[in-house]
């Protein structure tokens, strides 16, 4: 058994592992138990009562963090010469088309987010197995894939984040950094509960929320009562 440091026992030391925080108590916690040298990011673990096998069962969505991230997300506008200027004047990081989609066959996909129209949806498809497996296929149930390109990106740019429940039934997402004080990652979290909370499915029978758990990276995690959200 791997013998766990000092620094690690003092982490562990400063909470009980078997306990359910208030989120504001997690919150706090959070920042506590961090003992990374970088600015690491928060993650939110929710486990629903839900069997994502089943369409009518499948949680997926988007939310704006009021605080944002902490992240500044790289953004490709996949669009065509008329709203070229529109994607830049938002903020968009990488403007272009056939140029970039060439860039992608090559394996190219240093970005975090990738914006479109419908238009364009069909050179997309090809790339399905590039794209999918990384989280980066437009879709537009994330508002990924719309005419309105220039508040998509500014809406990316500002915190707004999509989520979808895994084939365990955990939906994962990070809700800020450690850097935020204790409230920013509060509410951060609250919005992404709460927006999960609306989205029930009808068909989803028992108790919706099971469990949600927030750590820092390569931190413990904290338990969170679901009644005190």
């Amino acid at each position: 058994m791997a013998k766990i440091s000092k620094k690690r026992r003092e982490v562990l030391a400063k909470y009980d592992k078997n306990t359910q925080y208030t989120l504001q108590e997690a919150s706090k916690l959070i920042k506590d138990l961090s003992t990374e040298k970088f600015d690491a990011s928060v993650d939110l673990a929710v486990r629903l009562g839900v069997d994502p096998r089943k369409a009518n069962q499948m949680v997926r969505g988007v939310v704006t963090l009021p605080h944002g991230t902490g992240k500044d997300k790289k953004v490709l506008a996949l669009v065509t010469p008329d709203k070229e200027e529109e994607a830049k004047a938002a903020g968009a990081d990488y403007v272009g088309l056939d140029e970039y989609l060439d860039k992608i066959k090559s394996g190219w996909t240093d970005v975090d987010v990738i914006i479109t129209m419908p238009s364009v949806m069909r050179k997309l498809g090809p790339l399905g197995r590039v794209l999918g497996p990384r989280g980066l296929m437009p879709n537009p149930k994330t508002g990924t894939v719309t005419m309105e390109v220039g508040k998509a990106v500014k809406d990316v740019k500002a915190g707004k984040i999509d989520f979808k429940v895994d084939k365990t039934g955990i939906v994962h997402a990070s809700v800020g950094k450690v850097s935020f004080d204790a409230k920013k990652i509060e509410e951060n979290a609250a919005e992404l509960i709460h927006t999960l909370n609306k989205m029930k499915p009808s068909a989803a029978k028992g108790t919706y929320m099971k469990s949600i758990a927030i750590s820092s990276t390569m931190g413990p995690g904290i338990k969170v009562d679901p009644k005190s959200v």
